[in-house]
Order: C-alpha cells, then sequence, then structure tokens
C-alpha cells in the first residue's frame, strides 16, 4: 500500500531537516573544539598540580665545625674548675697546646724535687682527666733567676729538669698513664712566664707544665726513628 504525502503537509515538515543538519553541524563544531584542547595541553601539566601539592622537603642545617682546641680547654675547665677557681692551677694557651701550669708554691718544697702530698693529690686528678684524653703531653720544668747550688742540685737546670721527671714518674707509677704518652724537659729560668724583678713574677716562673700536645706538634716532634715509611 502507497501512502502519498499531501504538498501541504511536506512542506509544513522540511524545516526539520534544517534543524537535523543545523545540530549535526554544531555537535561536529564542539568535538573539534574540545580535540584541539586535548592535544595543546601536554601531559606533564596534568602531573603538575600532584607535584606542587607534595610537601618541602626541608634540610637541617650543618652545625659549625667544632674548633679542637676550644673543646679540649672547655673539657679540662669541667674537669679541673675547683683547683682552677682556687688558683692552685692555671691554664695558658701556647702554639704547641694546651698548658696546665702547677706553681712551685704548695707542689715543691724549695729547692726541692719531691712532691708535697697536696700536690700528689692534685696530680691524681689531673691523671684521670687525662685518661680521657688522646694528646701526648710534655711535662717542663721551669724555675726563676735565682742561683741555686746545693749537694743535690748545681744549677737551676737540675733542679727544673729533676721536677719534670718527678712528675712523669708520678704519673706513670702512682696514676697509671701510659709512658709513651709523656715526654719531659727541665728549661732553667729560660723561659718565664714573668718579670724576674718581682717577688710575683719570680713565683710565677717557678712552675711545672703539663703541655697537652696538639696533634701538629705531636707529629712534628716524634722520634724520627719511631715514624713509619
Amino acid at each position: 500500500m502507497n501512502i502519498r504525502l499531501s504538498a501541504t503537509q511536506v512542506s509544513r515538515d522540511r524545516w526539520l531537516i534544517s534543524y537535523a543538519d543545523f545540530m549535526t553541524l554544531l555537535c561536529a563544531f564542539f568535538m573539534t573544539v574540545y580535540a584541539a584542547t586535548l592535544a595543546e595541553t601536554p601531559a606533564a601539566t596534568a602531573a603538575a598540580p600532584v607535584a606542587a601539592a607534595a610537601p618541602a622537603v626541608e634540610t637541617a642545617p650543618e652545625p659549625p665545625p667544632v674548633d679542637p682546641s676550644v673543646a679540649l680547654r672547655e673539657q679540662v675547665e669541667r674537669a679541673l674548675a675547683p683547683e682552677l677557681a682556687a688558683g692552685y692551677l692555671q691554664l695558658v694557651e701556647d702554639p704547641r697546646g694546651l698548658v696546665i701550669e702547677v706553681p712551685e708554691a704548695g707542689a715543691f718544697d724549695v729547692g726541692q724535687a719531691a712532691l708535697a702530698p697536696e700536690a700528689q693529690a692534685m696530680l691524681s686528678r689531673i691523671a684521670t682527666m687525662l685518661t680521657t684524653l688522646p694528646n701526648a703531653v710534655r711535662i717542663e720544668g721551669h724555675s726563676d733567676t735565682t742561683p741555686i747550688r746545693t749537694p743535690q742540685y748545681a744549677s737551676n737546670w737540675d733542679l727544673s729538669t729533676a721536677r719534670a721527671t718527678s712528675v712523669v714518674e708520678f704519673l706513670v707509677t702512682t696514676a697509671g698513664l701510659v709512658p709513651s704518652r709523656l715526654s719531659a724537659a727541665g728549661y732553667a729560668e729560660f723561659k718565664p712566664r714573668a718579670s724576674n724583678d718581682t717577688p710575683e713574677g719570680r713565683a710565677r716562673n717557678r712552675r711545672v707544665d703539663l703541655v697537652l700536645l696538639n696533634d701538629a706538634t705531636a707529629r712534628a716532634e716524634e722520634p724520627a726513628g719511631s715514624l713509619r715509611p
């Protein structure tokens, strides 16, 4: 059976054809714009917000290097605080290292090299502190300019050297320090700390120094026979 549309009905519905064409073109246009937008967006752009959102990792600043000489002095000051406060000992900075001064007064009788009992107790505390340190130690005897000549000691050289040796022997035999860390020297009146023109200056110069040698001095003064090739 054939259905015939009247001319009036065909004319009335022809707008649907134009509308359908227009919608088709409009859909194609938006699809083209969307495809172009995707092509212009790199993959890294999509990942950027994730990277930006990641928390920043803070690196703690490196602590400043510790000066070995400063650390050594602080350790000695803590260990010998009572003796330093009372004036029984003094600390002196030296290019060779840190010097612990033991004055003659209270440590030795005049013209003698034997340690007084009070000095032995003090040296025992010093030895306990030295066992915690790696430094080599040089014991140095000093005198003032007053000449000495006794049956036991012919000069200040003899007396200053004997006092240094007496301290070394005490540190080894009584305090138990390793002998290879220690050395002894006598300088008589030739390395004063103060002027010999006053009683106070002469008293300052009559002393025994314990020099805690720094690494550079210890290496430079190590006996040649003990150096490794």
